[in-house]
Order: structure tokens, then sequence, then C-alpha cells
């Protein structure tokens, strides 16, 4: 199976103003935002990218803008990589929003967790893997298994996507950092993915591309994890 580079989208002008942006239409990127996206260019020179989907929202579309020109791409669309509907938290200052008993809920039992006039935390993290194994099994068919492919998508989504490739309960899953900019990867096989790096906001990222196996006759790689762990490629 292929491997994914999960990007959270850049900085926002939401991100720091202390609101729940949500699905808020014509969020767009903040001046620190538009360099990071320009960053991505570069931290991703050196590896192959097969096909770029993305979230449908703002934000998401000016964060991957730069790397589509500079590769010559088109993104795929997937509303299923959308950000969480949080119905009518949508808007509203973190600060109240803390003092609401769902709140609670979210922090420690996210599971159960069901916005007013929006989705559940459950239902985003049925929606978002099931797109991202969609998608990862479609690419390897077409590209082969040492494909790479980029989704860009949002803090909670990428947060539930890793959670399972890790095998954690969705009500683990505010242990996982995400920030904006951020870089995680999971490589799929048939049996396990592996989570190859989370929360990267360094440099270089080629270090992600996989060496070509000796000769496999079309087979798949490998699901079996090295004893005594990686030695790097």
């Amino acid at each position: 199976m292929a491997t994914v580079i999960l990007l959270r989208h850049t900085k926002s002008s939401a991100n720091g103003a202390g609101v729940l942006a949500g699905r808020t239409p014509g969020v767009e990127l903040a001046e620190r935002g538009h360099e990071q996206a320009l960053g991505l260019v570069e931290r991703l020179e050196g590896v192959p990218i097969a096909e770029v989907c993305s979230s449908p929202l703002l934000r998401c579309k000016q964060t991957i803008a730069p790397l589509l020109k500079a590769r010559g791409l088109r993104a795929r669309t997937d509303k299923r990589l959308a950000e969480v509907d949080y119905g009518d938290w949508t808007g509203a200052e973190l600060k109240k929003l803390t003092k609401e008993p769902l709140w609670r809920v979210v922090q420690a039992h996210p599971s159960a967790a069901v916005f007013p006039g929006g989705e559940g935390l459950a239902a985003m993290q049925a929606r978002s893997v099931a797109a991202i194994r969609e998608h990862d099994a479609r690419i390897s068919e077409q590209y082969g298994s040492e494909a790479i492919w980029l989704a860009c998508s949002h803090g909670d989504v990428i947060k539930s996507v890793l959670a399972d490739a890790l095998g954690m309960h969705l009500d683990s899953f505010q242990r996982i950092v995400v920030d904006p900019g951020s870089v995680s990867v999971v490589r799929f096989t048939e049996t396990r993915p592996f989570v190859v790096r989370s929360n990267d906001l360094g440099g270089d990222l080629s270090g992600i591309v996989a060496p070509k196996p000796a000769k496999s006759k079309g087979k798949r790689g490998s699901s079996d994890a090295v004893v005594g762990g990686s030695t790097g490629n």
C-alpha cells in the first residue's frame, strides 16, 4: 500500500484568535501561514508526490496552492476531509466553550461527543479514516505500493486518522498533537499501518521516501515490523 503525508493547513487567521472556526466560510491563512505554505515546497523537495487530496475549506486550498503550482498538480477535493462540523459551537469563543458540560466530554470521552446542530467526533473519524484508506488503496493500485500522496486537512481530523493508525481508541486521541503546518506520515501495508512521523514541523522530508525493494513481482510491501527498531533508510 502507499504512504500518505497528512498535512494540517498552515496557520490561519482563526488560529490564536480564541474562536472555534470550524467550517466558517472565508477563513484565510494568516501571514505566517502563507510563509509556511511556501516553505512546504522546499520541505517536500525530493519527495515524489503522486496525488494531492484536500479538504474543501479555503485555508487548506491556500496551504497547498504553492506546492500544486511548483509540481504542476491539481488537487482532488474530498468533503470527507473537511473540518469537524461543530454546529452551534462554530465561531464561539473557546473560553466560553470551556464552561459547557460538553467540553469535558470532548476532553475525556470524545467518542461520545456530538456537537449540538453538528456531527459527533466518532462520525468524523469514520468518514475521515474511510476517505484516507479509500484514496490510499486507489493510489496504490494506480501508482504502485511505493507511491506517496498528500492529504491536506484539519487538526482533529488528522488526530483521528493517526489514532486509527496507532490502534488507539478515539477516547485517547486528545493525547495526539497536530500543529498548524505540521506533517504526519502513515505508511499503509496489507495488515497494518506504520506511523512514520507525527507533528513534524522540521525541514527536509526526503527521509520518508522508502528505498525501492528488490524485484518483488508485484508483491506489496511487507507488513512486518523490524525487530529491535528501524535502522533507517
